[in-house]
């Protein structure tokens, strides 16, 4: 007898139905904000925007990422270490953003980027 799998669109109808079921359309706060654990200072630091999706799931959660910053004090590049795929972009987004004091040389730190639901 020939076991058949769940088809791929069996399982995008099954988690999209999921993701409905856990939407609750109570109005509430989201807040984000980010720790730095580099050794530079920043100068410029931009707030994620949180994610409708994830505000609509009251997802809460911290995105790891780590930063090259250049000696200008740019985000060179970024490598996310951690964090909910929801809420990755919208770190990653506002982290290329920030801007720290410049130096003699590269640098690499890890930014903790929080997102809570306010619940």
């Amino acid at each position: 007898m020939k076991t058949s799998k769940p088809s791929l669109r069996s399982a995008v109808v099954f988690l999209f139905a999921l993701l409905v079921a856990a939407v609750s359309f109570a109005p509430f706060s989201s807040r984000a904000f980010a720790e730095d654990h580099s050794e530079r200072k920043v100068r410029v630091r931009v707030e994620p925007v949180y994610p409708e999706i994830a505000r609509k799931m009251r997802l809460n959660g911290t995105v790891r990422v780590q930063v090259v910053i250049s000696a200008n004090g740019n985000v060179k590049e970024t490598k996310v270490i951690g964090g909910h795929p929801i809420l990755v972009t919208a770190a990653v987004d506002a982290v290329k953003k920030w801007k720290f004091d410049p130096a003699n040389a590269e640098s690499t730190g890890i930014l903790e980027i929080k997102f809570d639901s306010g619940n």
